[in-house]
């Protein structure tokens, strides 16, 4: 294979990948936009969306990077099972670092925020939308990477072309949405709504 097919089969793999991302990256904008009694209504709610996205992209692309690799490497077979105990113990360890990571944000937020004298909800508010948000885009997350790398690595797709632009994409969707979600329930739970 030369150095130009080579590189023709990338930019057919990855290209409806990135495409979608820009197109996803967009609708999630779109949801922020309209989000704008939520960020009132919860000060300090725009400093940590950027954060809590950058997890998303970070903490799940590695996990689509873990399984491409066990599956590049035979460790893994490419369909689920509730019997795989290295996939299981891979998307428990995401869901967790990024659940950790969001309430870790949420709380650097508040502080920085009160340091500088600004208003900002309270450091509970902002840790429970934290927390909720990244529960659910953790979820909807892991399935969605674990179903696209094995679909792909079945299809002959390469996982690790698919990966950072479907993390990307998905992840800046489900997390602003599920932001949105995490935003209602906390204010409605705590009487605020």
């Amino acid at each position: 294979m030369t150095l130009g097919d080579a590189a023709a089969e990338a930019y057919r793999e990855a290209l409806p990948a990135l495409v979608a991302s820009l197109v996803g990256g967009l609708l999630a904008g779109v949801v922020l936009s309209g989000m704008d009694s939520e960020l009132e209504a919860v000060p300090g709610l725009l400093v940590i969306v950027p954060a809590l996205l950058a997890t998303r992209g970070n903490v799940y692309g590695s996990l689509g990077a873990r399984i491409a690799t066990a599956l590049h490497q035979g460790l893994i077979e490419p369909r689920v099972s509730a019997a795989d105990e290295r996939l299981r113990a891979a998307a428990a360890a995401a869901l967790a670092n990024g659940v950790l990571a969001s309430v870790f944000a949420s709380v650097v937020a508040f502080a920085l925020l009160s340091l500088l004298g600004r208003d900002v909800a309270s450091v509970g508010v902002l840790a429970a939308v934290a927390f909720v948000a990244g529960v659910l885009s953790g979820l909807a997350l892991t399935v969605v990477v674990v179903v696209v790398v094995f679909a792909g690595y079945r299809r002959g797709h390469n996982p690790d072309t698919l990966v950072g632009p479907l993390v990307t994409t998905t992840g800046d969707v489900f997390g602003v949405l599920f932001l949105l979600v995490a935003v209602r329930v906390v204010l409605f739970v705590g009487g605020v709504v």
